[in-house]
């Protein structure tokens, strides 16, 4: 399935695409309009054409990964042979695990009631945030 010709152009969009970064390619194609993907540190456009080596900063909900292009593919495969087409930096996964942990150490933090409020309870919660 993977491309590995020297004459094979495919877009940074569609690669993104076909990698499954993304799960369509206008989701691919707003990410990196938006300046949420860069190519070899700097922003691209969706048309950028992919080479063998290069570096790719992607956005993947709140984490951050960095990826060095591997093999060059426009078909969308099984996550196996997608996860062939690239190699995640060592020091994005150091990174990436950083973000993960502070994520959850977050959520520990944040407060969790015992219970769901009933209608008494909503009306004061309510009453306090909008001082009604």
């Amino acid at each position: 399935m993977p491309k590995n010709n020297a004459n094979d152009e495919v877009r940074l969009d569609k690669w993104l695409w076909a990698a499954r970064f993304y799960k369509t390619r206008s989701i691919a194609r707003s990410m990196i309009e938006g300046g949420k993907v860069d190519y070899n540190g700097v922003k691209a456009k969706p048309s950028r054409t992919v080479e063998i080596g290069a570096l790719v900063k992607v956005l993947q909900g709140n984490v951050r990964k960095e990826v060095e292009i591997v093999e060059i593919s426009d078909v969308r495969g099984p996550a196996a042979v997608a996860q062939k087409l690239y190699k995640e930096t060592e020091e994005s996964k150091a990174q990436r695990e950083k973000q993960l942990e502070q994520i959850k150490l977050n959520a520990l933090l944040a407060p969790h009631p015992d219970e769901k409020p009933n209608k008494k309870d909503r009306r004061a919660l309510i009453s306090m945030k909008y001082g009604m």
